[in-house]
């Protein structure tokens, strides 16, 4: 213990996409959880969760207060909280009732009957001791020697060298993918880093929301596509539209979202297509939402995207082309 305040504040260091690194033994290779990244303080027992843009979720995750009083020391962790669907597989999807629920009776029923989980895979200050300037094993070492396994969070295991191995287990199990990271990488607080790799098992793009067009049919009147944009040099780049993957309670959430954010012109810094553009809503650029796609085409729009659900942990700044 060297006596260092522990920081009221720790942003979490990002993952650049990838693919498998060819000197394979300097890397660990850790599950890529699908769900909400968020940081975790704990002192004198207490415990307080904050997500990626800085949003106090606490209170939403009651399930989890226990880990607060399990560390009888002063301490930062970095971990994804999860849900599971009904085949116990862990799924975005399931999250997503959890996420946008701010009444506290509801947050009770729904603690009980579908509770979350926290897999913890870093540590950024432990016992009055900053450990951002530890390499990967080193952090690992202290984090594991807390012990932290229990019904509604765990550490996540990792693997030395083996990430071909490792990808095709994430794959066999339906996973999103794993995470390398260079053993000698320190912890970089709030910058996104070459030293640890996120490589997918399926393409996943978080975008922000500039407008909306009708439906038809049973969608009369209501959403029938979202327009979606990515943060570039020159402003919000349009990059196509998604019309699939919505659900019932999707849809009324992202309507009442939308409607609560009219603007009269279009926010994409360039042409939106005439046919897309035709009836189009406009709105102000500032929700962010995560689809699953095939491929980029050469005008850099998302192929087949299919909508995943909300991102109320990221902010629409931070939202960056994934190759």
């Amino acid at each position: 213990m060297d006596g260092t305040p522990m920081p009221d504040l720790v942003r979490p260091m990002l993952a650049t996409p990838g693919s498998l690194p060819d000197d394979d033994g300097a890397y660990a290779y850790e599950t890529k959880w699908d769900g909400v990244r968020a940081i975790a303080y704990v002192n004198g027992g207490q415990l307080r969760m904050l997500t990626r843009n800085d949003t106090d979720v606490t209170a939403v995750y009651p399930e989890l207060a226990g880990l607060g009083p399990s560390i009888g020391v002063p301490a930062i962790l970095d971990g994804e909280i999860i849900a599971v669907d009904a085949d116990g597989r862990v799924s975005f999807g399931a999250l997503q009732g959890r996420m946008h629920l701010r009444a506290s009776r509801e947050i009770e029923r729904l603690a009980a009957a579908a509770p979350v989980s926290y897999r913890i895979f870093d540590l950024m200050h432990l016992d009055g001791r900053s450990t951002v300037e530890l390499t990967y094993p080193q952090r690992r070492e202290l984090l594991d020697s807390l012990g932290l396994t229990a019904d509604r969070w765990a550490t996540t295991p990792f693997t030395v060298g083996g990430g071909a191995a490792a990808l095709a287990q994430a794959v066999e199990e339906r996973l999103e993918g794993i995470v390398a990271k260079r053993l000698d990488s320190r912890y970089l607080p709030g910058k996104r880093s070459p030293a640890w790799l996120k490589v997918k098992n399926f393409r996943t793009q978080e975008v922000v929301i500039g407008g909306w067009t009708g439906g038809q049919g049973n969608r009369s009147g209501a959403i029938g596509s979202l327009l979606l944009g990515i943060p570039g040099p020159d402003g919000l780049t349009y990059a196509g539209q998604v019309g699939t993957g919505f659900n019932r309670d999707a849809l009324i959430r992202l309507q009442s979202i939308v409607d609560a954010r009219p603007r009269a012109t279009s926010p994409f810094a360039g042409a939106v297509p005439t046919r897309e553009a035709k009836g189009a809503h406009w709105v102000r650029p500032d929700v962010v939402g995560e689809v699953a796609f095939a491929e980029w085409t050469r005008d850099g729009r998302l192929r087949h995207p299919a909508w995943r659900g909300l991102r109320p942990d990221k902010s629409a700044d931070e939202v960056v082309r994934e190759s």
